[in-house]
């Protein structure tokens, strides 16, 4: 997949083009059905499947302080993207001017002039150009102008409810890590980088992979949980921590990995990838060694329960 950062002389080898549009934060069932559409549709009409999308969640511009993290992150982003299907990322940088493009600019400077969409894939109730003044009514006027087609998805439900990244970011804070791998399709993930740590995990005999706190992927709720660590080409079953060690000293927010039942794994300033499997139990702070150790073997023979 090719990854630019706008719309404009983009070779004709990446054009006309079939575009779907949005966030795409969390790449959720929703997001992967507007993404299905765009493939068939660039399949059948020989176009080249493209996704317009953003640097940074708009209200980093529109309502500074109040932006939620996304679920995952640009790298991660890139990756689900590509696996799908999709041949080009336009990864618009939203900044002021941006968020003061009208609609009708954005579709004549982006969508036909950069990228000379053919057929454009939205969800229900898509918003765009300034102040959200364009629908899907003007977009299909614009297309009737411009030459290009609309073709609108129904959102996608689970249990009677809409799958939206709102719903997986709340289900995430709640460490409902299982319902969130219905909503997406997958388990959720974070990727970064290991990095020395305060090493107190190796010196009570269960020595973990403290990942960087630039990782991607968001973090779920202070809890336990039964997990997967990728690296190397490899998988291993681990008991996953996220929290501020209380017990020991209090330290910022990071997730913890332990792989069971292997030693002498060296993974530091490797690049891992941690899948949260299932809730084993909240983050606590306990009385002192003795009480910590019984509680993460416990922990460990659930999670060996879990995952064999």
């Amino acid at each position: 997949m090719i990854t630019v950062t706008e719309a404009t002389s983009l070779p004709e080898s990446l054009k006309p083009t079939v575009v779907t549009i949005g966030k795409f934060d969390a790449i959720h069932l929703g997001h992967q059905e507007l993404l299905r559409e765009t493939i068939e549709i660039a399949e059948e009409h020989m176009l080249v499947p493209a996704v317009v999308t953003f640097d940074r969640h708009p209200s980093e511009i529109l309502n500074p302080g109040n932006a939620p993290e996304p679920v995952i992150g640009i790298n991660q982003k890139k990756e689900l993207l590509d696996e799908a299907g999709i041949e080009l990322m336009v990864a618009l940088a939203f900044d002021n001017a941006l968020a003061k493009s009208s609609a009708e600019d954005f579709v004549s400077e982006v969508l036909v002039e950069g990228l000379n969409a053919k057929v454009v894939v939205v969800g229900d109730g898509f918003r765009f150009g300034a102040e959200a003044k364009g629908d899907i009514a003007l977009l299909k006027e614009l297309g009737e102008q411009y030459g290009f087609t609309v073709r609108v998805m129904a959102p996608v439900e689970i249990d009677g409810a809409i799958v939206s990244t709102s719903r997986v970011r709340e289900l995430l804070l709640a460490g409902e890590v299982t319902a969130v791998a219905r909503l997406l399709g997958r388990r959720h993930s974070t990727t970064g980088v290991v990095e020395h740590g305060l090493k107190i995990g190796r010196e009570i005999g269960f020595p973990t992979a403290n990942m960087s706190r630039d990782s991607e992927g968001f973090l779920p709720r202070d809890a336990v949980y039964a997990g997967w660590l990728y690296v190397d080409g490899e998988r291993y079953m681990t008991a996953l921590s996220v929290g501020i060690n209380e017990t020991f000293t209090a330290v910022p927010r990071l997730i913890e990995a332990h792989v069971i039942g292997v030693t002498g794994l060296d993974l530091y300033d490797k690049v891992v990838t941690v899948e949260y499997v299932e809730f084993i139990r909240l983050a606590a702070k306990f009385n002192g060694v003795e009480d910590l150790v019984a509680e993460i073997n416990r922990d460990i023979e659930k999670i060996k329960e879990i995952l064999s």
